[in-house]
């Protein structure tokens, strides 16, 4: 699943152009197609069709996991799930499979909402925070220090990997980043959240910026054959490294399953404590 950092990349691409198309704000919306009904979570595809004609981009930005598209009085707010990704081509081209909405720009462009698992959906709201006021605090936020961070986890007697992928808690972070934060922080993803000192807290906090950041560098990662984002996946500390020797200490990495979601860590370097 794109996670922030492929959200992120996907979003500078769009605001910022690249070479093979030009920014997208200011691009007029002169028509749309919903092509798979479902994707469209609100309003019904008739009037998401009819209100979004003649709609103007305004930004570009993401919140968590979501893309935000501000527009004159409304916002379109897409959330990629497993498979998820936009695509700008020309109008010329045909339509590919997997496509889900279409949106036909001004200077022949058409956005395209990719989805070959049909578990993304599209919002077109007035006010986005009906859906997003769930929301956690950003991992960036200047606001979320080290003694608030800390607060927030020793509030809560919960597993370290399963609090950090709620996305109430903490907006943004998944699998990939999860495993690779608490492995630098040398934190076993059972840990229970109310037993870190603060000096524990604020190393996990920094170190998940950390792989964050990376992962925006390198434009995300490419996961599996749904998602082609960037090459972070040549760089990963544990994830998906089973068997392999930690690059810290050369343990062999473990996978263990928690809440339904495979884990990755280094026993040596996240040992978890009794």
């Amino acid at each position: 699943m794109p996670e922030l950092p492929e959200v992120e990349s996907i979003a500078n691409r769009l605001r910022m152009g690249s070479e093979q198309h030009p920014p997208l704000i200011g691009e007029r919306i002169l028509s749309a197609q919903v092509l798979w009904q479902r994707s469209v979570a609100h309003p019904s595809p008739e009037t998401f069709i009819q209100k979004l004609k003649g709609q103007t981009i305004g930004d570009i930005r993401r919140r968590g996991k979501f893309l935000v598209i501000d527009l004159a009085g409304l916002t379109l707010l897409i959330h990629l799930r497993m498979s998820g990704d936009l695509w700008v081509e020309s109008v010329s081209q045909p339509i590919a499979p997997h496509s889900r909405v279409c949106f036909d720009l001004s200077q022949n462009l058409r956005l395209t909402f990719h989805d070959p698992r049909k578990f993304g959906r599209v919002w077109l709201l007035e006010d986005p925070n009906e859906v997003l006021r769930e929301l956690g605090p950003e991992p960036f936020d200047p606001l979320l220090n080290a003694e608030v961070f800390s607060q927030r986890l020793r509030k809560l007697h919960r597993q370290l990997k399963p609090l950090l992928l709620d996305q109430r808690f903490l907006a943004g972070l998944g699998n990939i980043y999860t495993d690779e934060a608490l492995h630098c922080a040398g934190l076993h993803p059972l840990m229970s959240s109310n037993q870190l000192s603060l000096a524990q807290a604020a190393r996990l906090l920094a170190c998940i910026r950390e792989v964050l950041g990376e992962g925006i560098r390198r434009n995300g990662a490419s996961i599996d054959w749904v998602y082609r984002g960037g090459d972070l996946q040549n760089y990963f500390r544990v994830y998906q490294r089973t068997g392999l020797p930690c690059p810290r200490c050369g343990t062999p990495i473990e996978r263990i399953t928690v809440g339904q979601r495979g884990t990755h860590f280094c026993p040596e370097c996240q040992p978890l404590a009794p």
